[in-house]
């Protein structure tokens, strides 16, 4: 039995613990957080009050005898607390992405866990989607041909949804912390993973990307561009393409975040839609109108995935099921630091693109150029947020508005008895 420990107990503690609730070969015996009230509800809410609580994770780490460590704190402490975990001799860390808020603490986190031969996995769930899976499968067989052009747009939808801590998005909202917005290089690290694993590629050569931070605190709306590298001279160009869309009284019931990602990807032969992840589960999922995976091929149309799970936290659970067998049986995680390190890559190329107003290449992010300055995340600067607090104000009337006609708002219960089901 692999003996367990969660390091930050935050809004996204209660979907990276799912896995270990469900797995036989795991023991969860104990967490760590600043905030002990906090931990303390959560082991409530999980069914687990008699687990020991520390507020300093060390303390955790020495005294626990741990085989696994789950990384869930600010960006710019998953080095320091990675190096601690690692040098007391813990055989498998995971952190929860981004990998860190600079490209130095990624080498520095990759260099650590080779010196003292420790699994490292850096925890992105989306890889483990079962719609994605099947869609990755359907790619592989040549479903589309050579795929040629991936798109995804978020879309920012007005919920409700899941209640978050004001904390966490405060901290996310400061680039020294985050490393960069807190949608493009947070959350965008999941879109980022899938624009290089659905297509097969490693990396991107270059990006372009435009920001208006109409929003006052965040990347959003934005647009990013980019282009992968060919293989070989006579290969067809290969492009692609991610969205942030803010639409903050979009009716959208969501369990989880208050967004959803629409994928499409078009080929030598045919084109792919995937309908939904984050949101995955609410009613736009039972609509026959929006099967999980559309494609399109020989003059033909054909759906595929009816049948399969479609609630988002089923990516969690089955990433922590992969990542457990790793530790018992050997292997590489999903994903290792070094690929860690280059999503992290990825998602810094726009906000540097942004800043300079030019395409950015691959090789720019680097530790070097981070010594230089020549590749920091700056805050975004003269963002004047009265238009936007009047575009909420009348956000909020018309929500209202829609209430008296019979639109309902009510938050869905992401309770013990779904996290335990």
């Amino acid at each position: 039995m692999l003996r367990v420990g969660l390091i930050g107990c935050g809004d996204i503690a209660n979907l990276n613990v799912l896995g270990y609730l469900h797995s036989p070969k795991t023991e969860l015996v104990s967490v760590a957080d600043i905030n002990i009230k906090n931990a303390a509800e959560k082991l409530e809410r999980w069914g687990l009050r008699s687990l020991k609580v520390y507020s300093d994770y060390r303390k955790m780490v020495d005294h626990e005898d741990l085989d696994i460590v789950e990384i869930l704190t600010p960006h710019h402490l998953h080095g320091t607390m990675t190096e601690y975990c690692a040098r007391a001799g813990i055989s498998g860390i995971s952190v929860q992405k981004p990998l860190a808020h600079t490209i130095t603490d990624c080498e520095k986190i990759i260099q650590v866990c080779k010196e003292e031969n420790v699994i490292l996995k850096l925890y992105e769930n989306f890889r483990f989607y079962p719609v994605y899976v099947k869609a990755k499968k359907l790619l592989e067989q040549g479903i589309i041909g050579e795929p040629l052009n991936f798109r995804i747009n978020t879309i920012r939808t007005g919920g409700p949804s899941m209640p978050l801590d004001i904390k966490a998005l405060i901290w996310r909202r400061k680039t020294e912390l985050c490393g960069g917005g807190s949608l493009i290089y947070d959350d965008g690290i999941h879109k980022f993973s899938m624009a290089l694993w659905l297509m097969g590629e490693e990396r991107v050569e270059s990006v372009y990307c435009w920001i208006d931070f109409f929003s006052t605190v965040q990347d959003s709306p934005s647009n990013i561009f980019w282009k992968y590298p060919r293989k070989n001279l006579n290969d067809p160009p290969k492009h692609g393409s991610m969205q942030f869309t803010l639409a903050p009284n979009l009716y959208y019931p969501s369990n989880y975040y208050d967004c959803d990602e629409f994928i499409e990807i078009s080929g030598t032969k045919g084109i792919m839609w995937i309908n939904q992840c984050t949101s995955g589960g609410n009613f736009l999922s039972k609509n026959p109108q929006f099967p999980p995976i559309v494609v399109y091929t020989g003059g033909e149309d054909n759906s595929y995935g009816e049948d399969l799970p479609r609630d988002w936290r089923y990516s969690f659970i089955n990433s922590t099921e992969h990542f457990i067998n790793v530790i018992k049986n050997g292997g590489e995680p999903i994903y290792t630091g070094e690929q860690g390190r280059d999503l992290c890559i990825f998602a810094k190329m726009p906000h540097i693109s942004y800043q300079q107003n030019r395409i950015v290449f691959w090789e720019e992010i680097s530790v070097e150029s981070e010594k230089d300055q020549s590749c920091i995340v700056e805050k975004p600067m003269d963002v004047d947020g009265a238009i936007f607090r009047k575009f909420l104000r009348n956000i909020r009337l018309d929500f209202k508005k829609g209430v008296k006609e019979g639109l309902e708002h009510k938050v869905l219960k992401f309770d013990k008895d779904i996290l335990l089901e």
